[in-house]
């Protein structure tokens, strides 16, 4: 007899939402959580003012140096004093990169992981992008198409809560929208200039994982509508932007189903070869290194793309004696992240009597991909999109140097508007862009460190720098002045915190881990749904997708436990 009808593991983005679907369709559920808890009434800091914590809420400079120097380097702005017990310490959960390559690992390992940190935009993947690997060669086609998917995108937009508005692109479909939050004046400005002097391109609001009309589904969980006060980095005692924590554990608890237990570094994964099936998650106590067994009849992976390809990987059997699943030899490989480190900012004048009121949270503008797609003949595959925005110099986040009375002088004083606008860029899949175990380093828990070997090829080069060029012919066409676009710089592998790609799905077993509904080919009931199973990237933010093909797996899981055939 199983301890539990179902194993997660992992608590954040699509872990959450694995919980949330099983439990609610009745399953006891067991989420395992490598991170403490935590209790946002006690660790959520929104409310705290900075000058509250010590260093006006910075973190001195030799604390960053030992204990978050990649974190800190990836994601400045979102490590403060008062925040840094969200981020792991890099001296603590070390890795290694192959020679001549570099990786930044982000992460957060507590109850809701990354999805307390992320920024919260939200978009669909379109037809073209399951249609690509096909069309140019580039990894293995995708066992589903869009319209597969577009019930499960409506499902957790509904759910979590999308502001944004309708489009009608068929290459970013639209969502399930709440109202969205307004353009400011020179950005409806640059809109108006742009899509007349480039067609087609367009200039929208940022779609953004925030309520702006809650429900009574979303009431009922305690949330209630963003405040605009742009402090999500600290958490949202409003539970106004959707974290797992705000939103899919606190309805996977409601159900009586839900056991969460924390602290749990899953290890391997058990597998009985007589009947073809994981029956287990072997684990050890972060705190006091004891090690545990927990066993289930279907078993869901929800550790990260990363951290799920290196259980698969620490899963060894005379089976399966290159790790769980994977006698296709792609468990690791093909791992992507979206690129970016090209775009362009500039003064937009004619607004200087113009102010902005309380703190749009994330967002601004988004330009949706019109490479390959409205603009044809391009000297690269794929595309990329923008993400920016239009704010008053003069009320630069406070960066204006001054004190005291000259200082408020100076943020009252008007002046010209600051556009920006950075590329976010697919990189393509590659089975030698990779995470294996290293084969001598260990972890403080016995674990083999992770060691990756990922480089990007010619293709996200070449179009980083037509992006640049774009984003500065746009500025020009707004009539932007003072245009900065400082050289392409490739942010490294990892950092824009994407990461996905290493189970990849496909139609073959012999070139793919999982089918179309994020099952091992090898073993029918063992599943994984965070982004392990993308096949190719895209370049929208992948959130919503992990979501929505988790729900869509728990379904089909639910109902082959039903019929009996798992």
């Amino acid at each position: 007899m199983a301890d539990f009808d179902a194993i997660v593991v992992g608590s954040g983005m699509s872990g959450g939402m694995s919980a949330k679907e099983l439990t609610e369709r009745g399953l006891k559920v067991l989420v395992l959580e490598r991170g403490p808890e935590i209790v946002p009434e006690r660790d959520y800091t929104d409310q705290l003012a900075p000058w509250q914590s010590p260093n006006l809420d910075s973190v001195a400079q030799d604390e960053i140096a030992e204990h978050y120097p990649t974190q800190y380097g990836g994601v400045a702005y979102a490590i403060k004093e008062s925040t840094k017990h969200f981020w792991v310490k890099d001296d603590e959960h070390p890795y290694v990169a192959a020679e001549g390559t570099s990786y930044d690992w982000l992460r957060g390992y507590h109850t809701a992981g990354r999805s307390i940190m992320w920024s919260r935009q939200t978009y669909r993947m379109g037809p073209q992008d399951f249609e690509a690997n096909k069309q140019d060669g580039n990894g293995v086609d995708w066992p589903v198409r869009y319209a597969d998917i577009v019930p499960w995108y409506e499902k957790v937009e509904t759910f979590i809560g999308v502001a944004g508005t309708a489009a009608g692109l068929p290459q970013l479909p639209d969502s399930v929208f709440q109202p969205a939050f307004e353009l400011t004046g020179a950005e409806k400005a640059l809109k108006s200039k742009v899509e007349t002097a480039f067609p087609g391109r367009n200039i929208i609001p940022a779609r953004i994982a925030h309520i702006t009309a809650a429900t009574a589904e979303q009431r009922a969980l305690g949330r209630s509508n963003c405040q605009a006060r742009n402090r999500c980095e600290h958490g949202c005692t409003f539970k106004a932007y959707f974290s797992s924590l705000n939103a899919t554990l606190p309805a996977a608890e409601r159900t009586g189903n839900l056991t969460i237990i924390h602290n749990a570094i899953v290890q391997s994964v058990e597998y009985d070869a007589a009947s073809n099936r994981v029956s287990g998650v072997r684990v050890v106590d972060a705190q006091s290194n004891e090690k545990r067994l927990y066993t289930a009849r279907v078993i869901f992976l929800n550790a990260s793309a990363i951290a799920s390809a290196m259980i698969l990987l620490q899963s060894k059997s005379a089976t399966f004696p290159n790790g769980l699943a994977n006698r296709s030899d792609q468990v690791g490989r093909n791992l992507m992240d979206h690129v970016s480190g090209a775009g362009a900012n500039g003064l937009m004048s004619g607004f200087d009597n113009m102010k902005v009121f309380g703190r749009r949270p994330s967002g601004g503008i988004y330009i949706p991909r019109y490479a390959n797609i409205t603009e044809k003949n391009k000297p690269y595959l794929r595309g990329f999109g923008y993400q920016g925005g239009a704010r008053p110099l003069g009320n630069a986040n406070g960066q204006i140097p001054g004190i005291g009375q000259a200082f408020k002088e100076a943020h009252r004083t008007a002046g010209p508007w600051r556009v920006s606008v950075g590329a976010f860029g697919e990189q393509l899949p590659n089975p030698n862009n990779r995470v294996t175990l290293h084969a001598a380093r260990r972890d403080r828990w016995g674990n083999p460190l992770a060691l990756f070997d990922v480089r990007y090829s010619d293709n996200e080069r070449i179009m980083l720098e037509e992006a640049r060029k774009d984003a500065v012919a746009m500025l020009e066409v707004a009539g932007c002045s003072n245009i900065n676009s400082s050289p392409v710089n490739l942010t490294r592998p990892g950092n824009r915190i994407h990461e996905m790609g290493s189970a990849r799905m496909g139609r073959d077993p012999t070139t793919s881990v999982l089918n179309g509904w994020c099952q091992a080919h090898d073993i029918p009931n063992l599943f994984i749904t965070d982004g392990s199973f993308m096949a190719s990237s895209a370049c929208q933010n992948p959130s919503l997708s992990y979501m929505a093909f988790s729900a869509r797996a728990v379904d089909y899981a639910v109902g082959l436990l039903a019929e009996g055939k798992i």
